[in-house]
């Protein structure tokens, strides 16, 4: 049987769980489940760092011991993870005993290879990041991460001989074009690596000014580096140099981190393990911040994002599917309560939601809500439907694998929103009162089949719903989750039992009432005396013929489409309007479509807008939509016309 192996990053004790953490947790559970799906041995890692200045000074300020501070920080995040439908396999603490003996093994293994040496040193130490800069890593003479002055501090202390293994990490990441992913990750870590700023790594504290780390096991007066020692978690919870553990079944492991922590997940920790002679891992997958309207999350600007609290009020299967489909792995993202709503009432109401409550009670009618047998004779547009669910799960199955959460899901959805529209066309209702009950039979036989398959897919991303699907069909689970593998449902048909007793309704997604905006949020204006109209101005919203005449609308074909380099939700069209040159339109469709989906479309462009900047870059047009339950579409043509025609 194939193993997997994915770990988060342990995270930090200094402050309590936020969105962040929540978001690379749940995406590492839904990356397990994925893999327990394809049939794979899986095993989930997370934990806590509990090491260095910053616990120290925490545990001061709350007037504890550091060991008192880690405890009750550490259990808040694990008492988290279940609350979020997390199911982790193993919870590592750095203060944990078994850790600080593997940490020291490890450190004596590679000063006894040479690669650990004494020296004296003069730094630029950042107590933020807790760490030694370079004169070439300082922006300004700042900290990069904290924009702070680092302390020049000199003294003794023990250094690894990273520098001796960067070029051969260069080498190994242009051969290993994946081992670093998003490539835009891949390229800033290329980028470290030929600038000359990095040098070997200082990797002890002297107990003099630190003593809450682990000791070093050839000099103990002094304690290891944080980094160094979390880094090592990795191994260490898996058993690492033990016989009989873990570590030879799920190493290597894949990674997941936030952008904020790439080089020493991507520099220190590979030649780490390449001057111990381990293997590497497989892959280091980064993922981008999560943001509130284009803003960082902050405590001092009041808009942090409580996860627990937020999966409470709309569900904690539907947070978890708006955290993946709603970013972009590897981009910065917005969370809102408004972005929210409109991705859940859109996909989970509207869509999925609707579907299971439409076909459920038509069955129960028609049906008395027994599963209709399944048709002998294979009508065309059943045909259509079931080799566009084969497609569909094949593309999910793919995307989802390298990391491409929201585009697996738009994929599986194409699937969901075509069997609204089967349900549609077909029209059970009219079926029934004509009295074509074998047609009958078939159509909503071709939909539940159909809606198990989405079940079995959704299960990674939202477990306790996809489960409640399931038996909503009658459909039996193994161990809480479906009985059957992802490859098994993609090359098959027919898995659901004909003669089952199914649900009469379902009512999993409701849909959410979007709240009035609070006008409170902006400075009350004075009210200004309102002056009578002059009776020849027509009132309301209407305009004259001439200002109608003056808006220039023309048809345009799309060259060129692109995300935005600095926003995530805006796309970069280059629109052929039967100039000399393309025009560059900046739109904000990103979140509705792909954009290879967009590239010779034909579209609908207001050309003469005033060009103005977006995020760095020129706008000159917009191309026009309509918008439907919370997602746009674009306006087009019925039929292919000449570039630049005129809208009359």
């Amino acid at each position: 049987m194939n193993s997997f192996c994915i770990t988060t990053p342990i995270y930090y004790v200094n402050a309590r769980p936020h969105l962040g953490h929540a978001y690379t947790t749940i995406v590492a559970d839904a990356l397990a489940r994925y893999h327990k799906l394809l049939g794979e041995e899986t095993f989930f890692l997370t934990g806590t760092d509990e090491h260095g200045d910053k616990i120290v000074q925490a545990a001061e300020k709350n007037k504890v011991t550091p060991q008192e501070f880690v405890d009750g920080i550490s259990n808040e995040f694990r008492a988290l993870w279940p609350k979020l439908g997390i199911a982790n396999d193993a919870f590592v603490r750095t203060t944990d005993a078994h850790h600080k003996k593997l940490v020291q093994k490890f450190l004596q293994q590679v000063y006894n290879n040479g690669d650990i040496y004494f020296g004296e040193f003069g730094g630029h130490y950042c107590y933020g990041c807790e760490r030694f800069y370079t004169e070439k890593e300082l922006e300004n003479g700042l900290c990069p991460q904290h924009l702070t002055k680092p302390e020049f501090i000199s003294e003794k202390n023990y250094f690894f001989r990273m520098s001796k293994y960067l070029p051969w990490l260069k080498q190994y990441i242009e051969e290993n074009p994946n081992f670093i992913r998003p490539e835009r990750y891949r390229n800033e870590v290329l980028a470290m690596l030929e600038s000359g700023a990095l040098e070997d790594l200082c990797i002890s504290r002297p107990k003099s000014r630190l003593t809450w780390g682990i000791e070093l096991p050839f000099d103990k007066d002094y304690v290891c580096y944080v980094w160094f020692d979390a880094l090592l978690n990795y191994i260490s919870a898996l058993g690492w140099s033990e016989e009989g553990s873990r570590f030879e079944q799920f190493w290597p492991a894949e990674h997941l981190v936030a952008k904020d922590i790439l080089k020493p997940h991507a520099v220190f920790w590979p030649t780490m393990l390449k001057a111990a002679g381990l293997p590497l891992y497989k892959h280091l997958n980064v993922h981008g911040y999560w943001l509130v309207r284009d803003t960082k999350m902050s405590k001092s600007l009041g808009n942090v994002v409580d996860p627990l609290e937020t999966a409470q009020r709309f569900g904690v299967d539907a947070f978890r599917y708006f955290l993946l489909r709603e970013m972009t792995f590897g981009s910065d993202a917005n969370c809102t309560e408004e972005s929210m709503i409109t991705r859940m009432n859109a996909d989970l109401a509207n869509d999925l939601g609707n579907l299971y409550s439409r076909v459920l009670s038509m069955n129960a009618k028609y049906f008395e809500g027994i599963v209709p047998a399944m048709p002998a004779v294979e009508h065309e547009d059943d045909k259509a439907i079931r080799e566009l669910a084969a497609e569909c799960m094949h593309n999910y199955r793919q995307l989802f694998g390298q990391t491409l959460f929201a585009q697996g899901l738009d994929s599986l959805w194409v699937l969901v929103r075509a069997l609204n529209k089967y349900v549609d066309s077909q029209a059970p209702w009219a079926l029934a009162k004509q009295g074509q009950t074998e047609r009958l039979g078939a159509v909503l036989y071709t939909l539940l089949e159909a809606m198990r398959k989405v079940a079995v897919c959704v299960w990674p991303v939202m477990p306790t719903a996809a489960c409640a699907m399931l038996e909503q069909l009658a459909v039996p689970l193994r161990d809480g989750m479906p009985a059957t593998t992802l490859d098994e449902e993609i090359a098959s048909w027919g898995g659901l039992a004909c003669g089952a007793h199914i649900a009469a309704a379902s009512n999993l997604f409701p849909r959410i009432d979007m709240p009035k905006v609070e006008a409170a949020a902006k400075p009350a204006k004075a009210k200004k005396e309102k002056k009578p109209e002059p009776e020849a101005i027509a009132t309301g919203n209407n305009i004259d013929f001439d200002a109608f005449k003056a808006v220039d609308m023309r048809i345009g074909t799309v060259l060129v489409a692109e995300k935005h380099p600095n926003a995530d939700r805006i796309l970069r069209l280059e629109i052929d309007l039967g100039e000399e040159a393309p025009r560059q339109i900046l739109s904000g469709l990103a979140d509705f479509y792909q954009p290879e989906a967009l590239v010779g479309r034909q579209v609908c462009v207001v050309a003469n807008l005033a060009p103005r900047k977006i995020r760095g870059l020129l706008s000159h047009g917009m191309v026009l939509t309509a918008e439907k339950d919370g997602k746009l579409e674009l306006l087009t043509v019925g039929a292919p016309v000449p570039n630049g025609s005129g809208i009359a």
